[in-house]
């Protein structure tokens, strides 16, 4: 994993920013200094013109995170996770009953709401692992691969409810190895690599720009190389 070298990005409201790049470019770490999940050596941030030096806990409450792993407890019901989840967030009472109700019925996991996430399959563990995360409304969204590993039909699901969520106002910040669906999802992207940008645009200026692309994979190719990024 590389660390972040003079990394400047404006990211602005109602978009969704794919972060892209190699395996150790750069990309989790990134997230997670915006997240505050690890703190920044040098450098500064702000998000919703909030200074993360002095309001870190107030930016906390207006964004949401979904790891690439399940934060869920298996032997809990999508239910009972989303309600301590929820109740995380200060949501209480009907106000969160409803909202857990209306999540699960809109990603099609009503009917499970009452099972272990355990007896779930990988794509109904993520779309639980994504209303974990937007419960109480985030202004911005941060994604760590929301699709990796599920199936068509889980990854149609999250796709088409996240676009809904951006319609809505929500800014979305997000990260994956899928780059046909980070071009038709993406408004704009940053490519990362060796903890630099190399490239940063919509999906259609960058595939414009670099000679011989016909697709955001070209693009990504052509920026950082066809060398293999193994990591043990």
């Amino acid at each position: 994993m590389y660390s972040l070298n003079s990394v400047s990005l404006d990211i602005n409201q109602g978009q969704i920013f794919g972060l892209l790049g190699p395996n150790g470019a750069g990309k989790t770490t990134l997230i997670s200094l915006l997240c505050g999940l690890i703190k920044p050596t040098s450098g500064h941030f702000s998000i919703d013109d909030l200074n993360y030096s002095n309001h870190a806990s107030k930016i906390k409450k207006i964004i949401g995170v979904v790891p690439q792993e399940y934060a869920l407890y298996p032997t809990l019901t999508a239910r009972e996770n989303l309600h301590y989840f929820g109740s995380m967030y200060g949501l209480k009472g009907n106000h969160l009953k409803d909202k857990v109700i209306e999540t699960l019925d809109l990603l099609g996991l009503l009917k499970f709401a009452d099972k272990r996430i355990d007896t779930f399959s990988g794509g109904m563990k993520r779309r639980v692992n994504l209303i974990a995360g937007i419960l109480h409304n985030p202004k911005v969204l941060f994604l760590d691969e929301p699709t990796v590993g599920v199936d068509v039909h889980s990854k149609n699901a999250i796709i088409n409810y996240l676009k809904v969520l951006n319609q809505n106002g929500t800014t979305i910040i997000y990260t994956s190895h899928h780059l046909a669906e980070a071009e038709d999802f993406c408004t704009n992207i940053a490519i990362l690599d060796q903890g630099q940008i190399y490239a940063k645009g919509t999906p259609k200026a960058l595939i414009d720009a670099t000679e011989n692309a016909r697709n955001l994979e070209d693009v990504f190719i052509s920026l950082t190389g066809k060398e293999l990024r193994d990591d043990v």
